[in-house]
């Protein structure tokens, strides 16, 4: 992608974003950790396969995914027949990034006995090596369904994985991933912070380190969090994921005061995400424009990965995008889903 060529800018840049949307019949989807400006303009903002759903039960054509590029990979899983684009193919995740293909293959072949619960922001190619795949939404349901007995490979997020492991005191392997966003903040920052406003809860996401999910009041998705400072008591609430998502506090709640937990340097700039940084109105545009960059995956590959998503939906589909709704015990019973045999290939 480039965009060498005049972009437009201010109210032309809103409008002919808007003009293009139209008339490529296109679905703008922003995740809560996009910059309001972008958040503002999409058609739907929410949880990253929340959003993969929605665009696809639409009648769009394309898919302009504004968050990272599993998120992006996810709606075309769900969608191969839409032309899906990410603003920046560079905007990547860490999560991701600690997990190569190859080496979780060949974790998963060295414990031939354990069945692999994986976190959804992985690549494609680990989504089609797992069993089942879980949001930070859908994890407890779908954890509560698996006897005891059997053995759990849980990755890339550790955080998440050992949060998991501690509440349900459930012995799993976990893959050694981590957030960067979320492992920078500060256990000594959120005491002062916490110290400042006396009484404020703090809502944290399971992605963080057990010494912030430990000063947590409430620990859950983005959208549980989002549900979370609707319903608490009092004006002011402490956040401890991505800043971004405290624009959808605001606009819904413009009379309380929400204050982002501080990373090691004391304040939560260190804790914005630099890849969903990269996308910008300006590369929207331009995406949007060319139909560029594109998503494209190989049908064998995708129909791997929708596996292991499909699974997920049949356990927990009632749980998209609607925080942590706690142990439900239905959907398909786990003892008739053996560890599926491993892909060929990476």
């Amino acid at each position: 992608m480039s965009i060498a060529t005049k972009v437009p800018s201010g109210e032309d840049l809103l409008a002919e974003i808007d003009r293009l949307r139209k008339e490529r019949n296109a679905v703008i989807l922003a995740h809560y950790y996009q910059t309001p400006d972008i958040q503002d303009i999409a058609d739907f903002v929410g949880d990253s396969l929340e959003l993969s759903r929605k665009a696809a039960d639409t009648d769009a054509d394309v898919i302009a995914f504004c968050g990272v590029k599993f998120m992006a990979d996810t709606a075309k899983i769900l969608s191969p027949e839409k032309i899906v684009v990410l603003p920046d193919l560079d905007a990547g995740c860490s999560l991701e990034d600690s997990c190569p293909p190859e080496k979780f293959k060949a974790f998963r072949e060295a414990n031939p006995d354990h069945i692999a619960l994986t976190y959804i922001n992985c690549s494609t190619e680990v989504k089609a090596l797992s069993d089942i795949i879980v949001t930070s939404s859908s994890a407890e349901t779908i954890l509560s369904q698996i006897p005891a007995d059997q053995k759990i490979i849980f990755g890339p997020d550790r955080h998440l994985g050992g949060w998991l492991s501690r509440k349900f005191d459930r012995e799993m392997l976990l893959w050694p991933g981590v957030c960067i966003v979320h492992e920078a903040f500060s256990e000594t920052e959120l005491l002062k912070l916490m110290e400042q406003h006396r009484g404020a809860p703090v809502a944290a996401h399971p992605e963080c380190p057990p010494a912030i999910i430990e000063h947590a009041d409430h620990v859950g998705s983005t959208s549980s969090i989002l549900e979370f400072a609707k319903n608490f008591e009092g004006d002011t609430l402490i956040v401890a994921t991505e800043p971004h998502i405290m624009h959808q506090m605001e606009k819904a709640l413009p009379e309380k005061t929400f204050i982002g937990a501080p990373g090691a340097d004391g304040n939560c700039n260190c804790n914005i995400c630099p890849y969903m940084a990269l996308n910008t109105m300006e590369k929207l545009y331009v995406a949007l424009r060319d139909l560029e960059p594109r998503i494209e995956i190989e049908e064998d590959l995708r129909l791997k990965a929708k596996a292991s998503l499909d699974r997920m939906l049949e356990m927990a589909s009632d749980t998209v995008g609607k925080g942590d709704v706690g142990p439900r015990g239905v959907g398909v019973e786990i003892e008739e889903i053996p560890p599926r045999d491993l892909p060929d290939g990476d």
